[in-house]
């Protein structure tokens, strides 16, 4: 399945600075969470579409989980252009799309909403081509191990699948979640095994510091690390140990998904101990300017505008509700 046509956008002037002019004609594409008034999205795309001159306003737009059904519908009635959705919803804002592309149906999780010519919502998954865009530099690795078994684990599973990685840890702290999760995707990614992370250790399972030794690549999908309001502690944590950290080889590449604070713990100890350190802003930009190309069909999308713009907002106060 691919991404519905869109009709051309109606354009004006491009501006450099400043806020477009918002008229009757100005249409309307944002993103749905709870909570989500801290989200980058908002600055970023503005920018975008300042740039290219489109007369499009993006807005951050908070929907309860109750209510998600019913704020989907209303957009659509409105004649929303299209939606990024961020946590907790893209499980469920899956299962609510009329259709859902080959990689979004393989995740569970859609991040982005395309309005469809004949109603309804076509559901994709652009977090896969942004994690991957940094990665693209350089060789694939040959073993990766992914830090965590939520949703942005299933999601970074798949881009490294789709590299054609030969192997993939998944540690996780609980070996029920983390075996449920190799098993529901190793049909399309047969490299993949669960990773012990804690004190049990089960004998069919290889522990962490084995993988630490050996990776190219180590992926930080948990919230470990993340800046909070409501936890001043909070950003000066690190998923792994300093001992664990001190496995790494150097040259290994650490790729933490947070990206508030920059740098944070992890990408500190990974840099100290010679690592390559990766963080998740270049991420948030790349699934933002895939998600505006599927909307606009204009494939120049402004990524420098979009990544100094996410910046920017980074060093402004944030509200109350990050977390």
């Amino acid at each position: 399945m691919t991404a519905p046509r869109v009709t051309a956008p109606r354009m004006i002037a491009p501006r450099t600075g400043g806020n477009q002019p918002i008229s009757g004609a100005t249409a309307l594409v944002g993103v749905l969470g709870d909570p989500v008034r801290h989200s980058l999205s908002p600055a970023m795309h503005n920018a975008a579409l300042r740039e290219l001159g489109l007369d499009w306003v993006y807005l951050a737009l908070p929907t309860p989980a109750e209510r998600l059904a019913g704020v989907l519908e209303a957009l659509e009635a409105i004649d929303c252009r299209g939606l990024n959705v961020t946590l907790p919803h893209k499980r469920a804002v899956a299962r609510l799309a009329a259709e859902r592309c080959p990689l979004a149906e393989r995740v569970g999780a859609v991040n982005t909403l395309v309005r469809r010519p004949a109603g309804g919502w076509f559901g994709t998954n652009t977090d896969v081509e942004g994690f991957l865009a940094p990665l693209r530099e350089e060789a694939p690795p040959r073993r990766a191990l992914v830090l965590g078994c939520g949703g942005s684990a299933r999601a970074v599973i798949a881009a490294l699948a789709s590299l054609g990685v030969e192997r993939i840890g998944v540690a996780g702290r609980r070996a029920e979640t983390r075996t449920a999760l190799v098993s529901s995707c190793r049909s399309w990614a047969p490299g993949l095994e669960p990773v012990v992370w804690g004190q049990e250790s089960p004998p069919a399972e290889a522990p962490l510091a084995d993988w630490l030794d050996a990776a190219d690549l180590v992926v930080n999908t948990t919230p470990v690390g993340m800046a909070s309001a409501a936890d001043p502690a909070a950003a000066s944590r690190s998923p792994l140990e300093a001992d664990a950290v001190a496995r790494l080889r150097p040259g290994t590449t650490v790729y933490d998904l947070i990206y508030t604070p920059r740098p944070t713990a992890l990408l500190r100890q990974a840099s100290a101990r010679g690592c390559r350190a990766l963080d998740g802003l270049d991420m948030l930009v790349r699934q933002g300017a895939a998600a505006l190309r599927l909307w606009s069909a204009i494939d120049d999308i402004p990524l420098e505008a979009m990544r100094q713009a996410a910046v920017r907002a980074l060093t402004e106060p944030r509200p109350a509700d990050l977390a």
